[in-house]
């Protein structure tokens, strides 16, 4: 029951740190990424449809990513929604291949992705202390229930808070790099 909890409560702030992972794969560097366009969502047959689930993202070299459309029929709609995703990107059609250009960072930009990171990076950590929250609800309702003690319980906290700790400092790290991966280009 106790150890159930403790790893229910790990497995879900490890969600929480793959999750502000895959958020910050998308913000854009000066390098080209599949990551950057993979979870760009295109309109395709009247759904809303993941970029990399009806494509390949390849990186062509380093400033210059490459889509190939499974149906070349909606290239148009796959330019269309990387130009209105606010990535600042303009891709350029050649044939049934796109290609996405990914030109350098201005200052300006560099400053507003710095600013989305470390939003980015609060919800992140509040996620985590939410999941520690509901964590610590339900040790209150094990001791309620007398099915654990209160000294019990202090320590099952601990070790919840222990976790916390170590999540947000995960986080804390990630932002700092992804921040020294922003400004050094």
């Amino acid at each position: 029951m106790i150890s159930d909890l403790k790893n229910q409560t790990k497995e879900k702030m490890e969600n929480c740190i793959k999750n502000f992972i895959h958020i910050i794969n998308t913000l854009r560097t000066d390098r080209a990424s599949p990551d950057l366009l993979k979870n760009l969502y295109v309109e395709y047959y009247g759904k809303k449809t993941i970029l990399g689930n009806i494509s390949n993202i390849i990186v062509e070299d380093a400033r210059t990513l490459r889509i190939n459309t499974f149906d070349h029929k909606i290239n148009k709609k796959v330019e269309k929604a990387i130009i209105n995703s606010n990535l600042g990107l303009n891709p350029v059609s050649v044939g049934h291949v796109i290609r996405v250009p990914i030109p350098p960072l201005t200052e300006d930009r560099r400053k507003e992705l710095i600013k989305i990171l470390h939003k980015k990076s609060e919800i992140s950590k509040v996620s985590i202390r939410i999941v520690r929250k509901e964590s610590n609800d339900l040790v209150k309702n094990f001791v309620k229930n007398k099915d654990i003690s209160q000294n019990e319980e202090k320590k099952i906290q601990n070790e919840i808070q222990l976790l916390t700790n170590f999540y947000i400092k995960e986080i804390n790290n990630l932002t700092i790099k992804k921040e020294k991966e922003l400004n050094n280009f």
